[in-house]
């Protein structure tokens, strides 16, 4: 018998890249559906789904408040002439799930921790690496590839961006400290307090008296919430 999972699709990757490589929205239904079938046809063939959620969509995003800085650099963006009604697709084809005040992302990680939590074996779809903060299990639909996170994992993925940011974002954090900074820093360590004592140190030297507050600030942007119902 193969092992039961339940899956968590972020469709919100997927309705996008369909908005933008469709001339009408009938394409990009298809592509949006397709996409989201194949997806749950490879699935199957693996394990035995027990159940499946898609999501798309949120407004008033709470880190708009925290800083008028986050997603500066996507105002100017031009918005994909489906995209409003593929998400309506999305809740009316799929029953997908939607929030306000936060991002799909918390709502997904919210799910995640619920079932995790009640000894379900979930998998989370999606392209995004914020969810690599948790122990998760995830399916890059794109790379066709599945990555699992153990705790130490996650923690390292979580405070390497507290150090390098996110660009995709406009979270600006420590300048010139990359990838293969954070790597240095935190390889060698192990828990929780060992890291954010590492990071805050960090902060420190490039913030002066005013460590404490960027600190908090770029971890309210990045640490996705477990508690949105």
């Amino acid at each position: 018998m193969s092992k039961s999972i339940t899956v968590l699709i972020d469709a919100d990757s997927i309705i996008f890249a369909s908005a933008v490589t469709s001339d009408t929205i009938l394409d990009a239904k298809d592509k949006m559906d397709y996409k989201i079938n194949e997806v749950l046809d490879y699935l199957s063939s693996k394990y035995t789904i027990d159940g499946f959620s898609v999501f798309s969509g949120s407004k008033g995003n709470f880190r708009k408040f925290v800083t008028d800085t986050y997603k500066a650099n996507r105002r100017d963006m031009e918005i994909p002439e489906h995209l409003s009604a593929l998400h309506k697709h999305s809740k009316e084809y799929w029953d997908a799930k939607y929030t306000y005040g936060c991002e799909t992302d918390d709502l997904i990680a919210s799910a995640w921790y619920k079932h995790s939590n009640e000894g379900k074996n979930v998998v989370i779809v999606a392209i995004d690496k914020d969810y690599l903060q948790f122990p998760c299990v995830m399916y890059n639909y794109n790379k066709k590839e599945f990555i699992v996170q153990s705790e130490l994992d996650a923690l390292r993925a979580f405070y390497t961006q507290m150090v390098v940011g996110d660009s995709a974002d406009n979270i600006k954090v420590c300048k010139g400290k990359g990838k293969a900074f954070a790597v240095k820093l935190l390889d060698p360590l192990t828990t929780k307090y060992q890291m954010t004592r590492a990071v805050y140190e960090l902060y420190k030297t490039f913030y002066k008296g005013k460590a404490e507050l960027k600190y908090r600030e770029t971890f309210n942007l990045l640490k996705l919430r477990t508690n949105v119902r």
